[in-house]
């Protein structure tokens, strides 16, 4: 079925809602609109659903999420009956149609004899991993779109251990979701009859609670946090579900001198004071950098809309503040855990840090100097969750930390991804030990790079949007694939690394090895001046990206390298589109 047939077909039959066909009447004879609403269906892809919310297949609206949910569904049931029984668990943020689509799937889940639980109220998305653990359940939902701009919304599944979804599952529910292919089929409950049977609850207090402890008990040194406790620090949770848990858990943990953005503080869908309400483009922290110098705060921090993002502003012996990168704070906090971790005699003989490939590589030198085992993953939190549950399943490892350079990380096993609560107080934390040593973080940062190197990262981002762009992205990588490049911007490629081939090829020797990663669209290349960058289509939003690191004496060096390689791989983007 084309996709104009697929339009009048949800034009014209009843079983659409009313709303849903007069938004669809009101684009007829906008044919590019038509195709970009209908010309496939949203993809449900290893994590879920994520895209604009709207009427059609290729958009977020109550039919996508039931027909997610169906599939979810169905595969749950496959898997037994005590699978049926264990339930699942449900959480949603402060955006668009959030609460709707939450309840819409517990009560699918519920028309098809699964128990669901879920949240009151709007909760990030780290405590609906730890509430799949707690509860016990099979699977676990969390409707959010993160950090995208207010027109998007997202739809995650979580599994038994607490992480996104992992293979085979994954696939096998993505098959699942592909076989239905008559909206007709989804089964749904009455929302007061399935709360009479049993099989839709709230989620108790006790686990909030249980929630915080555990957060709590990733505090380095209580007694530094005590000794600072007047620390002035300035929060945003930039109109998400950060607010409460964050400013809680900051109270328990002993910082008393904690003001919260005013104009950021309540839930808005809209995110009508940033638009794109992301911890990693400055401006989301403009309204917070004016409040901390009416102030004189030693620390800013920021949270996306499902809070399992934070961004840090650091302000320098001089007053400055100055914009942290995820590499930058997770580098840090990585540092601080091991260094206390090893002078008070608690660093695990086994130990090991976690990262993604993308993310610096201040990591694996960190794990050198504290004689720990450094893994690398795939991009995306879920992937070191999985580590996390490798390792408890064999006993080879002892979890340490985790980050990943888009401002995610985890301290303790009580989730299975990244959570900006926890990320919070450390960066606080980390702000308040710094200062009883008479310095800024900003100084620990340089403290860093005098002890193992000057890293720095950045990224270049190109927005190609609808089908047009979709195909130009995997121009770009397939043209990638099929010219190997054997030189950037004058500097010699020394080796290419392809995650979907499953190739590692040496450029010197001609030798070829296994990555030893899942299969994944993305290429990676070393050069020979030790930069290297990595190119993948993003996995939530119509773009492609391409990330960089290098490392040098001075700042002044790396950064050179890092503008002649950047300029360099932009050219051949540019060279492939035009």
């Amino acid at each position: 079925m084309g996709y104009m047939e697929t339009y009048n077909k949800w034009v014209n039959d009843e079983y659409f809602d009313e709303a849903t066909r007069a938004e669809l009447k009101a684009i007829a004879g906008n044919e590019k609109e038509i195709e970009d609403r209908f010309y496939k269906e949203l993809e449900f892809g290893t994590g879920g659903l994520r895209g604009v919310i709207g009427a059609g297949t290729n958009r977020m609206n109550i039919y996508t999420v039931s027909k997610a949910t169906q599939g979810l569904a169905n595969y749950i049931i496959k898997q037994g009956q005590e699978a049926v029984g264990m339930g699942v668990a449900i959480a949603y943020d402060s955006r668009r149609m959030s609460p709707e689509f939450a309840e819409i799937a517990a009560l699918v889940l519920n028309g098809n004899g699964i128990k669901t639980y879920l949240y009151d109220a709007l909760r990030p998305t780290p405590m609906l991993s730890f509430a799949v653990r707690e509860l016990g359940c099979t699977a676990g939902i969390v409707v959010t779109a993160s950090h995208n701009p207010p027109e998007y919304n997202g739809y995650k599944v979580y599994w038994a251990d607490g992480g996104q979804v992992p293979p085979p599952h994954d696939a096998e529910i993505i098959a699942e979701v592909n076989a239905i292919t008559d909206f007709k089929t989804i089964k749904r409950a009455d929302k007061a009859q399935a709360e009479k049977l049993g099989l839709f609850n709230i989620i108790d207090k006790k686990v909030d609670d249980n929630y915080d402890e555990n957060v709590l008990a990733q505090l380095v040194n209580p007694d530094i946090v005590k000794a600072q406790s007047d620390l002035k620090i300035v929060y945003t949770p930039l109109h998400g579900t950060g607010n409460k848990p964050v400013r809680r858990v900051l109270e328990k943990a002993g910082f008393k001198n904690v003001t919260v953005v005013p104009e950021q503080e309540l839930p808005d869908s809209e995110f009508s004071t940033v638009g794109y309400p992301n911890p990693e483009d400055p401006k989301a922290f403009t309204l917070a950098i004016e409040l901390a110098k009416k102030i004189n705060a030693d620390i800013i921090v920021g949270t996306d809309p499902d809070a399992d993002r934070v961004g840090a502003v650091v302000k320098t012996n001089s007053g400055e503040y100055i914009i942290f990168t995820g590499n930058m704070t997770g580098t840090l906090i990585c540092e601080y855990i091991c260094s206390s971790k090893k002078a008070a005699g608690k660093l695990p003989e086994n130990g090991a840090i976690v990262s993604t490939i993308v993310s610096t590589d201040m990591t694996k030198a960190i794990a050198k100097e504290y004689g720990l085992a450094y893994f690398d993953v795939l991009t995306g939190f879920k992937y070191i969750g999985q580590k996390i549950k490798e390792f408890e399943a064999d006993n080879s490892h002892t979890y340490v930390f985790g980050f990943e350079e888009s401002y995610g990380c985890l301290s303790g096993t009580y989730a299975r991804d990244k959570d900006a609560v926890v990320a919070t107080m450390l960066i606080c934390e980390l702000c308040a030990y710094y200062k009883s040593r008479g310095m800024s973080m900003y100084d620990g940062l340089m403290e860093l790079y005098k002890k193992y190197g000057v890293y720095k990262e950045t990224i270049k981002s190109i927005t190609l949007k609808g089908v047009e762009g979709a195909n130009n992205i995997k121009k770009i990588l397939n043209t990638l694939r099929e010219n190997a490049l054997t030189e950037v911007a004058g500097v010699k490629v020394t080796e290419a690394r392809d995650y979907l081939a499953d190739t590692i090829t040496n450029l010197v020797t001609g030798e070829t090895t296994k990555t030893g990663l899942p299969s994944s669209n993305v290429l990676y290349y070393c050069l020979e001046d030790g930069t290297w960058f990595c190119v993948r289509p993003s996995g939530t939003e119509p773009k492609i990206k391409v990330y960089f690191g290098s490392k040098a004496d001075t700042e002044a060096e790396v950064r050179a390298k890092l503008d002649n390689a950047s300029e360099g791989i932009m050219k051949i983007v540019d060279g492939i589109l035009a």
